[in-house]
């Protein structure tokens, strides 16, 4: 299998190349418009690698037309890329491994619908917390004809660095509940069913906090990236859902979903456009409330 892949020098790269090489994959071409990307050399040191989009196009173009046709396009780059990102990866036709939020606003949710029926290919996205076994274990334990009382807590810190990059701009990143909201609010949904209602009570650029309103759970959560919200001495993230009382954690497994992620699309799982259609129209509605 061969991939392709867009934001190598970010963050989360790091996790989707390891996820390829486990899976079995290679890696022949990247893209960043940061040159500081000597991890490849740790997982994948013969890849291509460009800095300009287009001529990154182009080189996909050719190998289109060739027997070394990538079969992935992997998607690292800042949100507001996503969209286009995943419109070349399937014009080069390839699937597309997407991280989150797919998209910012929820109506590039049906264009994307209509381009992946033009090219007869798929858009995948990275919503790992479904794959995560404490997850999995309590859908099969949530009973939905109860009333659930859901508190959630999400504090990962992030420098003076964040403000000034593209994931301090709400136009690019969809803010702190795209950034780092999304998984929660979409396992929320996932465990407990639709949206009735929202409330927001804090929004600031580096936290947010409310109410939501499911089927079966009223869920009260918080989100931060400010240190000073770590629980008292601690300095790693905290990462807690209480449901009922009983407090369920994901410090330890969290940053190894990726590779889990991978193997359920290549063995035909995966989960598309509709499956993060819900909680993209949930921040969007909490973002302009």
């Amino acid at each position: 299998m061969k991939f392709a892949l867009t934001g190598a020098g970010g963050y989360v790269a790091p996790r989707h190349m390891k996820a390829i090489k486990e899976v079995g994959g290679d890696l022949i071409v990247a893209l960043d418009p940061n040159d500081s990307v000597g991890v490849l050399d740790a997982y994948f040191p013969n890849c291509s690698f460009f800095i300009d989009t287009e001529r990154f196009d182009r080189h996909l173009e050719k190998l289109y037309y060739s027997d070394e046709q990538i079969n992935y396009l992997s998607i690292c780059s800042p949100n507001y890329l996503h969209d286009a990102h995943c419109r070349l990866g399937m014009r080069v036709g390839a699937d597309v491994i997407c991280e989150k939020p797919l998209v910012i606003n929820p109506w590039n949710l049906d264009q994307l619908k209509e381009v992946e029926y033009r090219f007869g290919k798929k858009i995948y996205t990275v919503l790992q917390l479904r794959l995560h076994p404490e997850v999995i274990k309590l859908k099969n334990m949530v009973d939905r004809n109860q009333l659930h009382k859901v508190e959630i807590k999400y504090v990962t810190p992030r420098g003076k660095w964040y403000d000034m990059s593209w994931k301090g701009d709400v136009l690019k990143s969809g803010g702190v509940l795209a950034n780092i909201g999304i998984h929660f609010f979409d396992m929320l949904m996932w465990l407990f069913g639709g949206v009735e209602g929202h409330q927001l009570f804090i929004d600031e650029p580096r936290r947010c906090e409310g109410i939501l309103y499911l089927e079966s759970a009223i869920v009260k959560w918080f989100l931060s990236i400010n240190r000073e919200d770590l629980l008292e001495g601690g300095s790693t993230p905290n990462r807690s859902i209480t449901i009922d009382g009983e407090e369920v954690r994901f410090d330890n497994v969290f940053t190894d979903l990726h590779t889990d992620v991978y193997k359920d699309v290549i063995s035909g799982g995966g989960f598309g456009i509709d499956d993060a259609a819900p909680s993209i129209q949930l921040i969007y509605d909490i973002r302009n409330s």
